[in-house]
Order: structure tokens, then sequence, then C-alpha cells
């Protein structure tokens, strides 16, 4: 009897064997790391009210909605509101982008100017929750609005004071607004003689038509109207967490 089928045998279970090792200790693959929680970071909320007819409310709660928006990330920011005066229907990609992520939010249309997604006619509370993890949002008050509601919604509230406001009609409605939210900025728009309101916390908003038309089409202004707004949203830049 032939020893070469044995032989061959003892071969081929060896070769088994070596492929069976190879693969045992084969090194293992490392695992594909598992993504980290993605961290919703919610932007600020602020509310503007205007204390009078064409006190200059929907111009800075455009303007600081930009300002707002040019620092996020995003690179834009949104306004709630009733008005659409100066907007101009030119906007850039940021813009563009959260408009369709804001959708048809809280049952509100939204156009694009600008920097700015305005939205119209719709649900403030359902536009506040789903809009603060997306950007900034300032929810512009006509006067006579619906203040409260707002005041409740917000981190921040500012009372847009003209030329012709009672400092202590703004002293009132800050006192009411303090009590269902934070306690409100006064911004004195327009207000050559500031010598009124001396001894309270106010802060100055220049005249500038070229300003208020680039604030009204969600461009940034500039000059010292620009710089006024750039402090305000200092001011309102982060979430309160004190009320």
């Amino acid at each position: 009897m032939s020893a070469h089928p044995a032989i061959h045998g003892r071969r081929l279970l060896a070769s088994a064997l070596a492929r069976g090792e190879a693969w045992l200790l084969k090194p293992v693959e490392p695992a594909e790391p598992i993504p980290a929680p993605v961290e919703l970071r919610s932007r600020p909320v602020v509310a503007v009210v205007g204390l009078a007819p064409r006190c200059g409310g929907t111009t800075l709660a455009r303007a600081l909605a930009g300002e707002l928006g040019r620092r996020d990330g995003n690179g834009a920011g949104a306004v709630a509101g009733q008005s659409s005066e100066g907007a101009i229907p030119l906007a850039g990609a940021p813009t563009a982008r959260l408009a369709r992520a804001l959708g048809a939010l809280g049952g509100a249309s939204v156009r694009t100017s600008g920097r700015l997604c305005l939205l119209s006619a719709g649900d403030l509370t359902e536009i506040a929750g789903g809009t603060k993890h997306l950007a900034p949002l300032v929810i512009d008050v006509e006067h006579g609005g619906a203040a409260g509601v707002a005041a409740s919604l917000a981190d921040h509230v500012a009372l847009v004071s003209g030329p012709s406001t009672e400092p202590a009609l703004t002293a009132v409605v800050a006192a009411s607004l303090a009590r269902i939210g934070p306690e409100p900025l006064v911004v004195l728009n327009r207000v050559s003689d500031s010598e009124p309101w001396e001894g309270r916390d106010v802060h100055l908003l220049p005249e500038s038509r070229a300003g208020a038309r680039l604030a009204l089409a969600g461009r940034d202004p500039r000059g010292e109207f620009g710089g006024a707004v750039m402090a305000l949203a200092d001011r309102c830049e982060m979430r309160r967490a004190d009320w």
C-alpha cells in the first residue's frame, strides 16, 4: 500500500489548520467609534416692544436679529412680526437654509430678506420653541400688540421709546412686563433730549435713515447706528437663567 495518500491527507490537514490558526489570530478590526450626541444649543429669544406708533420698533427688531444672526454660527436670524416694511426678497445661502428649516413653523409664512427670515401670522409659542435651536429670534411687537405673550417667551425684552414717549409710561410698562418676564431694557430711538431720562438705565439709538433702511432690508447697518445695535446685541446675546 502506498504512503502517498496518507502524506497527502496530512498536508491537507496541516494546511486547513494553518488557515484556521491565521483566522483565529487575525487582529480584530477596531470598531467604528460611536458618535457623540449632538448638543442642541439654544439661541436667544428677544422681544422688542414698540411703545408708540412708528417709534422704530420694527427697525430695531430687524437690526438686532441681523446682528445676532451675524454672530451665530449659521449666519442668519429670524424675526416674528406682522410688518413687511422695507423687506427686499434677496437673501444668501444661510438665510435660505434657515427658511427651509423653519418651513411653516407655527403656521407662519416665511419671507427672506438679507440675513433675515421674516415670519408672520403664526403661533408665537410654537415659533419660539421651534426656532431657539436653529437661530436667534426677535419678536417684533407693534404698538398695542400682545407684549405680555412675547415677554413670557423671551430671554430679553427691549422697550422702544420714541421722541413723544413719556418716561413715566415706559416705567409703568416695564414694571408690568417684569412681572411675567425679564427686566426690560429701555431703548431711546431718535430721542434728541435725554435729560428727562437721567438716572434711568437706557440705551440710546441714534437717528440714521441709511442705517434704518439697511436694517429693514436685513443688511448690516454701519456708523453710530450700527455700533449702538452691536452694543445692544452684547446685552441680549446670552440666554437668561435668572428668572
